[in-house]
């Protein structure tokens, strides 16, 4: 058996008491060797927490991915895969890359230390293991761990509610521009737009923010994207790196991006009342304003150019006009949400 959880109590506290909250604070501890960690699993059970044991690699990973501990003590040679690549592999999925991991090794070379620390680690302490010494320093972690979940859930409140407004926000991880988080109206616009799911960022937004990081670290607010899907925009606003409120995170951070969804459709129905136009022809004399040639039109809307001219020698007759350009203004000066649009 590799993996197993004992049972939940409280004794004797040994050494610096757990943080108090309702329930009871998360370790796994993961090590190959049982008997190395017995004394700091019966220090930690009589302290009050809740004591979680791995025995590999795999098992590790699982374990913390199913239990979100609030802390992983992690053994850094075992067989298999080793704790350097546990420490990658948590700190690479969202859902444990907060969860703070402290390093137990025998391996005291400054490079073997380096290798923890660049792994994910947090913290590291040397075997042969000191419970109180363990415990003083998951103290720490702990507090610090709990302020960044904390401030990460409210600002995760905070986003979420911009969903209601009709707006919807991601983070980008400006390292290797993983798409990190997500409201669930970004994630349903991202699928409508660009065709792509989470961690994938879609490429003209990863691209587009590359291009102006430099200004948005400066604190200036680059030009806005739009993308475009029939007479449907989604526009993408760089708002700031994530934490910058609080100055917790260095260049190298995670991007917050607003994106909202404006639509042309009631400018249509205006468009067809004007003129008496049907909602087909609307459509057509919306694109033509737009600029777009009759090949590009009947790609939009789903037809030959040859239809599209057809409907556009109905629209002429209509406006009592003989070309585009005239039929353009015309409707310009009569629909005013025809403007051209800003901030794209």
């Amino acid at each position: 058996m590799s993996e197993f959880t004992p049972t939940r109590h409280s004794g004797t506290v040994l050494g610096p008491a757990p943080l108090q909250q309702a329930d009871k604070l998360i370790v796994l501890i993961v090590d190959d060797v049982p008997d190395n960690v017995a004394p700091l699993h019966d220090a930690l059970d009589d302290a009050g927490y809740t004591v979680l044991v791995a025995l590999d690699g795999e098992s590790a990973i699982r374990r913390a991915t199913q239990a979100l501990p609030d802390v992983v003590l992690l053994d850094a040679v075992m067989p298999g895969i080793d704790g350097f690549e546990v420490a990658r592999r948590l700190k690479a999925q969202p859902a444990t890359a907060h969860i703070p991991i402290i390093f137990m090794t025998g391996l005291t070379e400054t490079e073997h230390l380096v290798a923890a620390l660049d792994a994910g680690g947090a913290d590291y302490v040397t075997k042969p293991i000191k419970p109180r010494e363990v415990m003083a320093r998951m103290g720490v972690h702990l507090r610090t761990a709990r302020h960044v979940r904390q401030g990460a859930v409210e600002r995760s409140q905070a986003r979420n509610a911009l969903d209601a407004f009709g707006y919807a926000t991601i983070t980008v991880r400006e390292s290797d521009g993983r798409l990190m988080w997500q409201t669930p109206l970004a994630r349903d616009l991202l699928r409508n737009y660009c065709g792509t799911e989470s961690p994938t960022t879609p490429p003209a937004v990863l691209q587009w923010l590359r291009r102006h990081l430099g200004e948005a670290s400066e604190q200036r607010e680059p030009p806005r994207l739009t993308l475009e899907n029939g007479p449907r925009r989604l526009t993408f606003r760089l708002h700031q790196r994530v934490g910058d409120e609080d100055g917790e995170v260095d260049a190298g951070g995670d991007w917050l991006i607003v994106m909202q969804e404006t639509s042309d459709a009631s400018v249509l129905s205006s468009v067809a009342g004007a003129f008496g136009l049907t909602a087909r022809e609307a459509e057509v004399l919306y694109w033509v304003v737009k600029g777009k040639i009759n090949r590009d039109i009947g790609d939009i809307i789903g037809a030959s150019p040859a239809t599209v001219k057809k409907h556009l020698e109905r629209i002429y007759a209509k406006l009592g006009v003989e070309t585009r350009t005239a039929a353009a203004a015309m409707a310009i000066n009569r629909v005013p949400l025809l403007q051209p649009q800003h901030g794209g």
